[in-house]
């Protein structure tokens, strides 16, 4: 370092001694390293402090370290000052620069022929430079060229270099400090190629209103997600996700005093993140996500051998609501987290996102992705495996208008077999197993339920608009024609949303949101079991407030809100209140 730091160098002795007084206070602070999470498909900031990432700082100190003065920035000696293009005869330290070129050959210069006098000097820089000054003097003198070196010269130099004795001790034992440090980060390592990220949600939550309020009581609820993200290029990445928890959604019961389908099953209205993906809800672990993600020319390809979702490699425009797919940052309700249209299927499978444009122009800013997710990929049975069994598969062109506006239309084709549901994500982890609850996490029975395998085609768009930083409007609507084998299995359904989220509100890091819009519904169903036959919106309107505590602690107090559950507006409303807690490593 001090090579390179010296060849830095501008000034003769005599101006060294100015440069003291000037650089006294430029001593080097230690660096705080911060991480962004990964909600940025969801435009949300999330400034982390992590361990791993500070140990990889350390190591890029040392690469720096060794690397300093090499590629663009290496440098070589010259002979005569004349050979600066950005050094003239009027500056200042002219005469003090061709005394040290011409007489002592210590200065050196960039490969553009330029000297870069003006760069900034610290004292522990400036100290390694005068070293590197000592033993070209001593190498004269060892020559017996000490003749070039007049005593002027060196009391000057031996004064500085008492004065400096500190400096130069400081700087060795911050650099033996680096190496011992790296020495033992490599030793301990957990990984080369991996990183631990995780996730732990703590929530207390209850249900009110009528008799919702009633049949359910206080809840303290748990999720937890462990992410060992891998990188073999530094461009890809695996996800070997595990999770547990023992979250469940809360009934919504209907004037009867039953189930508000008649007692048919259990709407989804009202469903929260935390509540999806939590495994079999005893807290057993089980892996939960297990995919790949690397480019492949201009085009960034996603493999899904396990627990893939539609929302991972697609843009979902909806940010601070979103994140990464059930999160514990974002939105308290699945609804409000992303358009419905991207819970249709999930699996196994693949996806690709392709750039339409290289900058400018009107495809300038588009791209196009496409996805198909398997459900049943690794059952050989009949009608089921990665063709035969239920699919979706998704087709969206992206648009964005620099970082403010983000625009796309997406089309899925899906098939579900009979029995089957709609907005299933592709997975039955949400089943309430003691209430007979269907496995979806968004919308009413009467637009989830397939009584015979059919097959279906949704159209959505959804926009995002950030006029600042601190500002974020939001929403999407999704249309979907079902087409199925039996009565009442032909049906269309619909659903909107919109959302306001004011972000760092009150302090940075913090987001303060309102949804509102219609859970998933459709009108005029026949063939459903007596009492499914709602024909209100339902609609759901939700508002949060994430505190962030620190660097890795959100507390989520909010509140949901649910119209005429059921599409039948004689039920009555319910209300669920939730204290969130995340903790994020």
């Amino acid at each position: 370092m001090s090579n390179i730091l010296w060849k830095s160098l501008v000034v003769s002795p005599a101006v060294l001694g100015a440069t003291l007084l000037v650089s006294a206070t430029a001593i080097a602070a230690p660096n705080k390293t911060t991480v962004v999470s990964p909600a940025a498909q969801a435009g949300v900031t999330e400034v982390t402090q992590q361990p791993e990432i500070l140990a990889q700082t350390t190591i890029d100190q040392v690469n720096r370290y060794s690397n300093e003065g090499n590629q663009n920035n290496s440098q070589s000696q010259v002979t005569s000052v004349s050979q600066f293009s950005d050094v003239q005869p009027t500056d200042w330290a002219f005469q003090a620069l061709q005394s040290l070129v011409e007489r002592y050959g210590c200065i050196a210069g960039y490969p553009n022929a330029t000297y870069r006098g003006n760069r900034a000097l610290t004292r522990y820089e400036f100290a390694a430079g005068l070293n590197a000054c000592l033993d070209r003097v001593n190498e004269l003198i060892a020559t017996a060229t000490a003749d070039l070196v007049t005593k002027q010269d060196l009391a000057t130099l031996q004064r500085l270099q008492e004065e400096f004795s500190a400096e130069l001790a400081t700087l060795r034992g911050r650099v033996d400090s680096l190496e011992a440090r790296t020495a033992e980060l490599e030793a301990n390592q957990f990984s080369t190629t991996t990183k631990l990220v995780g996730e732990a949600i703590f929530a207390v939550s209850d249900a009110f209103g009528g008799n919702t309020g009633d049949a359910n009581n206080t809840v303290f609820q748990n999720r937890v997600r462990l992410d060992l993200q891998t990188s073999f290029t530094g461009r890809d990445i695996l996800h070997t996700r595990l999770a547990a928890g023992n979250a469940q959604a809360f009934s919504v019961v209907g004037n009867g005093g039953v189930g508000i389908n008649g007692g048919v099953g259990n709407s989804a209205e009202g469903t929260q993140t935390f509540q999806v993906g939590a495994g079999t809800g005893n807290n057993s672990v089980s892996i939960d996500r297990l995919t790949y993600e690397a480019p492949i020319g201009p085009a960034q390809v996603y493999l899904a051998a396990s627990g893939g979702r539609h929302s991972h490699y697609a843009a979902v425009n909806n940010p601070y609501f979103f994140d990464q797919t059930d999160g514990g940052n974002g939105a308290l309700s699945a609804f409000a987290s992303e358009s419905p249209i991207y819970r249709i299927g999930g699996g196994a499978g693949i996806a690709l996102n392709l750039p339409l444009g290289q900058g400018g122009g009107i495809l300038g800013n588009s791209s196009i992705t496409a996805g198909y997710l398997a459900s049943d990929a690794n059952n050989p049975g009949l009608s089921q495996g990665l063709t035969n069994g239920d699919y979706a598969a998704l087709g969206q062109l992206n648009f964005s208008v620099g970082d403010r506006v983000a625009l796309a239309a997406t089309y899925v084709h899906a098939y579900n077999g009979a029995g089957g549901n709609l907005f299933d994500s592709g997975t039955a982890s949400n089943v309430n197993t003691a209430l007979g609850a269907r496995p979806f996490a968004v919308g009413t029975e009467q637009s989830n339920t397939l009584q015979n395998a059919g097959s279906s085609n949704s159209y959505g768009v959804s926009a995002a608009f950030r006029p600042s930083n601190k500002l974020s409007v939001s929403g999407f609507v999704s249309y979907h024609d079902v087409t199925g084998g039996g009565i009442g299995d032909d049906y269309e359904a619909w659903s909107y949303g919109a959302g306001v989220a004011l972000a760092d509100f009150g302090k940075q890091g913090n987001v303060l949101g309102f949804f509102a819009g219609a859970q998933p519904y459709s009108f005029n169903r026949t063939g459903l079991a007596p009492g499914v036959v709602g024909n209100d919106i339902p609609y759901q309107f939700e508002g949060f407030y994430k505190y962030r505590v620190s660097d890795n602690i959100s507390v989520t107090p909010g509140v949901i809100w649910l119209t005429s559950p059921g599409q039948n507006s004689a039920n009555d409303d319910a209300i669920i209140g939730t204290l969130r807690t995340t903790f994020s490593f």
